[in-house]
């Protein structure tokens, strides 16, 4: 695996609004399998002085497990997808308890392949095109090289 050098400019403070009675949908995959998922709220925030918004999402089958029910999921492709990152996106982690009066830090410098990135046969969200940032994002995890 491949890393950006972590840069403090990608550990972002964004505003995060909550989404009220958002319906469940099925979340286009790599694979065959759609996953379930709904819009638990948005972040806006400011990256290269371009104001952006990204949403964020809760997994119907994860919030009823124990260790994973205040899960949220961030996949979003941004202007580095296909050159210097994988082009089918990158994921961040988050939790609900990251959120604290309206404000959560999203830091780039966590985002992930997706495990499509390195092997078939998986069901990989595919980042829903309102989450396709207009900027480049050079944090988090770059393109995965085979040897």
């Amino acid at each position: 695996m491949q890393f950006y050098p972590v840069n403090k400019q990608y550990r972002i403070k964004a505003i995060f609004e909550k989404k009220q009675n958002s319906e469940w949908f099925w979340m286009n995959t790599s694979g065959t399998m759609k996953q379930q998922y709904r819009v638990y709220g948005s972040l806006s925030f400011t990256v290269k002085d371009t104001l952006l918004q990204i949403n964020v999402y809760q997994s119907k089958s994860l919030m009823t497990t124990k260790d994973y029910s205040d899960y949220l999921f961030v996949p979003f492709i941004d202007k580095t997808s296909g050159f210097q990152t994988y082009g089918g996106g990158r994921y961040i982690d988050l939790k609900i308890t990251d959120i604290q009066n309206n404000i959560c830090i999203l830091d780039f410098n966590k985002a992930y392949n997706p495990y499509c990135a390195y092997a078939s046969g998986f069901n990989c969200p595919i980042p829903p095109k309102e989450n396709e940032l207009k900027v480049s994002i050079q944090a988090g995890e770059k393109n995965y090289l085979k040897h």
